[in-house]
């Protein structure tokens, strides 16, 4: 979960030309903690976890007895996957609080990653390197540095007997990755939603973001995300001979829906997250866009500064739901006129607007009874955003501003989606958070040559170690 690259470049031109930014001092020899987490962080990264040939199950298992190993017994650990699923199981862990009344607070990770051809990557996507300051591997950085830092913070307050204030949880699960797997952390919401009951619960989605060349720019805390939703569109004729053609066409009827949409605008809106996004993220720009966006902040019916901000596409993106063709299938010869025309449109859904209303949305859009639009499953629920809390943005901003002096701590909403989505629904916020960073190409995210930052993952280790420490005993 990052800004998007358009947006997020023009930011970062803003932040060096104000001198923000601090450079990346280098790594020095690792301590003996450090050599321990690289290890983990290496086996996770190893251990194949794509939906094709991975298996999530075996690698919770590997979890489970490093966290025996530390101390922790079976009655503190819960192991769980479905028969249909064999291989898409997870873990829960629990570290028990003292205190009876501050609510446990919980570590939230996903183990499945994209698959990952080897004949396309420069290097083993399944074994971990380390070339030029940083560890390429599939899962590197979305998301086993996260993932075992999360494991490393269980197994070492264990070791150390820290009794925190609130009790920690950390449920690691399979399924993010793929809409159709199955889900993990969906699962959990759904059949055992005391295992994982929180006040809050941190998560992937935040972090700091480069120029490209090792300056840190901003540390960002993702507070709210768009919900993911795909529908189909299909279009159905009678078909017939195709050199006697006729103009009511299945493949020509979607493809006019299909122009529909794209030209279909959903309205503006904003979050209190957005809305703080755009006053600090155009105020550090100091031009003509960072002046609409900070007007857009303040005033949202100001047409002239909307049009100006819409010219961006990731800030388009941020203020309303986003729909997009992805896939196309139609016809059944090549001699023949089509019987059937099917797309599917891949919806990003604002905080707190519905599946039903973006359905109902396209269809008015579209125009065309003739056009059959169905949400494909599975259905996901509303996207809620977590609140601003001071209690969370407080503790984050002041570690910030220890580690990364001078870098702005910025509240972000995601564009795209993590499983956060299913324990917003049963009412625990989430929050993504900062400590590591990335570079603005991605870091190979999704794509080929993953790679992650070496400083980026044991400082951003360092810094979690103490933001958990800060949230567990705070109040």
């Amino acid at each position: 979960m990052r800004v998007p690259v358009a947006g997020f470049a023009a930011l970062v031109c803003a932040a060096v030309a104000a001198g923000a930014a601090a450079q990346e001092p280098p790594m020095g020899p690792l301590r003996p903690d450090q050599s321990a987490f690289l290890s983990l962080y290496k086996e996770l990264v190893e251990t194949n976890t794509t939906l094709s040939s991975g298996d999530c199950t075996l690698l919770s298992h590997k979890i489970a007895a490093h966290l025996k190993s530390a101390g922790y017994t079976d009655a503190d650990l819960t192991l769980f996957s479905v028969p249909d699923h064999p291989r898409e199981g997870g873990i829960v862990a629990i570290l028990p609080g003292t205190s009876r009344s501050a609510k446990p607070m919980l570590l939230l990770g996903h183990l499945d990653v994209v698959e990952a051809k080897r004949a396309d990557w420069a290097r083993d996507p399944f074994v971990m390197v380390e070339e030029n300051g940083y560890f390429y591997g599939r899962g590197t950085s979305d998301m086993k540095a996260l993932d075992a830092t999360w494991v490393d913070a269980m197994m070492r307050f264990k070791q150390a007997g820290y009794r925190p204030k609130r009790t920690l949880k950390m449920a690691l699960t399979c399924g993010e990755e793929t809409s159709y797997a199955f889900n993990g952390a969906q699962w959990l919401a759904q059949n055992r939603p005391e295992l994982i009951a929180a006040a809050f619960a941190l998560n992937e989605g935040g972090g700091g973001r480069t120029d490209g060349h090792g300056r840190l720019l901003t540390e960002h805390i993702q507070v709210g995300e768009k919900e993911m939703q795909n529908f189909r569109l299909e279009t159905t004729n009678p078909g017939g001979h195709s050199s006697i053609p006729v103009r009511d066409n299945a493949i020509y009827e979607l493809a006019d829906a299909l122009a529909r949409v794209r030209d279909y605008e959903f309205p503006m809106k904003f979050t209190d997250t957005t809305r703080t996004y755009f006053a600090k993220a155009g105020a550090a720009r100091g031009d003509d866009l960072g002046r609409a966006m900070v007007a857009l902040s303040r005033n949202p019916a100001d047409p002239a500064a909307e049009a100006l901000v819409n010219k961006d596409r990731s800030y388009h993106s941020m203020l309303r739901t986003t729909c997009v063709a992805t896939l196309l299938d139609g016809g059944h010869a090549n001699n023949a006129l089509p019987q059937r025309a099917g797309a599917n449109v891949n919806c990003r859904i604002f905080p707190g607007e519905t599946v039903e209303g973006t359905q109902a949305a396209l269809i008015a859009a579209i125009r065309d009874p003739g056009v059959k639009v169905t949400a494909v499953p599975p259905i996901h629920p509303i996207a809620v955003p977590p609140p601003l809390d001071p209690k969370i943005l407080g503790p984050a901003e002041k570690l910030v501003a220890r580690y990364f002096p001078g870098v702005p701590l910025v509240p972000t909403m995601s564009t795209g989606a993590t499983d956060g989505v299913y324990l917003e629904a049963i009412g625990i916020p989430v929050y993504g958070v900062p400590g590591g960073w990335s570079d603005p190409d991605g870091n190979g995210v999704h794509g080929l040559n993953e790679r992650r930052s070496v400083r980026a993952v044991f400082v951003g280790r360092d810094f979690l170690d103490d933001l958990i420490r800060a949230y567990a005993d705070g109040s």
